[in-house]
Parts: structure tokens; C-alpha cells; sequence
């Protein structure tokens, strides 16, 4: 492994804090990501990155921590997009759009007032990119905290949420608060996004709220099974993003390294890839079997 693994990998404390925190930020994205994909509510989740972009902006301009930005934006964007939506599809679809449009056009006002007033600090790279080697240790007690609020919140509504995002009106029957828990699922996602965005920045967050998930649920359609699946995509692709960023270092001239989202990325799509071709060869041969049964079945007649 020591093609893979370059001097030092272990032994760095931001490598080591990088891990723990892609760790703790992927485990939140697949168990949120998998309820979003079911939910349909993949254009929200990218929406969602739009306002934490702005957000992540408005706190670099205002000298505040990236991550209170990414997560005070995603909220107030959810929060928003919660108040002019309806319950349908289509009203959801125009709320996000609104609100993407309005994080879109703040985010850039906010990037162009940094890039003018500190074009040297690398702050828009920070926000649009992330950076998770520069992110330090302190910072991962308040990650664990939101992490484990966000994982505890969905088991207690895990029920009504999982009836609700299969089946809106038999929910409705059944007695669930549909706004209340969209309400709440919208907080959890955004605050998965922000949290995201610390590794991955916040333009590419949608990648691995998304990706892992998707190719989980092409692989199992039971729930349970595509979580754990998920969320073993998502650290895989974490951590692999991790190691390549910093071989990277020494793979270039003048040792400079390729950021860590590229990489995440890079690997999300390649386990999509995979996820979808074993989808489509599972398909194919129990297709020819249920094709055979029905050809036995009579025809006419009881």
C-alpha cells in the first residue's frame, strides 16, 4: 500500500482531523441523503447549497467562522422555502426555485465583496470549494454535537418521515403532521449541508448528500440496508478523497496539491457509475424470468 499511502499520512494532525470530521459529515449526509432521495427533494438539497454559499459569504465578509454562515444560511433558507411552499410537488418545486434564485444572486454579491476586499486569504475558495486539511481540531466537538442532534432528531421521527416521504396521502390519513415533519426534515437537511460544505465547499456539497445515497438505493430498496450502504459510500469516498488530496501533494511539480472535493467527487460519481451498471444487470436477468412466467399463463378461459 505504500504506492497509495505517501510518508506521513497518519501522523498529521490535520490529516487525522480531516478523517474524523469527513467521517462524522458523511455518516449525517447518507442518513439524511437517503430520506431526500426518497422524498424527491434532491432540487432542494442543491438549493439548499446555493444558500449556504451565501451564507458561508456573508460570514467571511463579517470576519465569523465559515460554518456558522453554512449553517445559519441553510436554515434560514429551509426555513423559507418551508413558508412559500405547499405541500404538493409542484409548490415545493417554485418555493426552492425562489429561494435559489435569491441565495444565488446574495452569494454572488457577497463572493465579489470578498474577492475585492481579501483576494489574498483564499476565503472564496474556502466557501466555494472548502478546505477540510485547514479546518482545526476545536471545531470538531461542535460537529459531533450538531451531528449527533441531527441523527437523533431523525430517529424520533423516522416513522412518520419514512410514511410520509412514500406516501403523502395515506400519511395524511394516518394522522401525520405532513408540514410539521417537512418543517423539520428541511432544518435537518440544511444543517446537513452546512456541515458539508466545511469539506467539500459549498458547491459541491449536493455530490455527497446525493450521490452515495442514490447509489445505495440502487442497490437495496429496503431502507434500513440502503442507510448503512450509504453510509459506507460516503465515508469510502471521504476518506479516499482525503488520502488522494494529500498524495496529491507529491504527485505535482512545486507540491501543490489538488483540493480534497475533487477527489470526493471524483470517487461519488465512480461508485454511481458501478451502482447503476449492477442496477441495470440485475434488471436484465430477472427480466427474461418474469418474461418466461408470464408467457405460461393461459390464455382465455379460467
Amino acid at each position: 500500500m505504500h504506492w497509495l499511502l505517501e510518508p506521513g499520512l497518519f501522523t498529521n494532525d490535520s490529516v487525522r482531523t480531516a478523517f474524523l470530521l469527513g467521517a462524522m459529515v458523511s455518516l449525517v449526509s447518507a442518513v439524511v441523503g437517503v430520506f431526500t432521495v426518497l422524498r424527491a427533494q434532491s432540487f432542494a438539497g442543491h438549493a439548499l447549497t446555493d444558500v449556504a454559499m451565501a451564507g458561508g459569504a456573508g460570514a467571511s465578509l463579517a470576519g465569523v467562522a465559515p460554518l456558522l454562515g453554512f449553517l445559519g444560511g441553510g436554515v434560514l433558507g429551509a426555513g423559507a422555502m418551508d413558508a412559500i411552499g405547499v405541500l404538493r410537488v409542484k409548490g415545493r418545486d417554485i418555493a426552492t426555485g425562489v429561494v435559489l434564485g435569491a441565495a444565488t444572486g446574495l452569494a454572488a454579491l457577497f463572493l465579489f465583496l470578498v474577492a475585492s476586499s481579501s483576494a489574498a486569504t483564499g476565503s472564496t475558495q474556502l466557501i466555494l470549494f472548502g478546505s477540510v486539511f485547514t479546518v482545526e481540531a476545536s471545531t470538531l466537538p461542535y460537529v459531533a454535537g450538531l451531528s449527533a442532534l441531527v441523527l437523533t432528531a431523525l430517529v424520533f421521527i423516522r416513522r412518520p418521515l419514512l410514511l410520509s416521504s412514500l406516501s403523502s396521502e395515506l400519511a395524511a390519513v394516518r394522522g401525520v403532521r405532513l408540514r410539521w415533519v417537512g418543517g423539520a426534515f428541511m432544518i435537518m437537511l440544511a444543517v446537513s449541508v452546512g456541515l458539508s460544505s466545511i469539506v467539500i465547499g459549498s458547491i459541491l456539497s449536493t455530490a455527497l448528500l446525493i450521490g452515495p445515497p442514490a447509489s445505495a438505493l440502487k442497490m437495496s430498496s429496503h431502507v434500513t440496508k440502503a442507510v448503512s450502504i450509504a453510509v459506507g459510500l460516503g465515508i469510502a469516498a471521504t476518506w479516499l478523497g482525503i488520502v488522494f488530496a494529500y498524495d496529491s501533494y507529491y504527485w505535482l511539480p512545486a507540491h501543490r496539491g489538488l483540493p480534497v472535493s475533487f477527489f470526493v467527487v471524483f470517487v461519488v460519481v465512480i461508485e454511481f457509475s458501478f451502482a447503476n451498471l449492477a442496477y441495470r444487470f440485475h434488471a436484465r436477468r430477472v427480466a427474461p424470468t418474469t418474461s418466461a412466467r408470464v408467457n405460461v399463463e393461459p390464455v382465455g378461459g379460467r
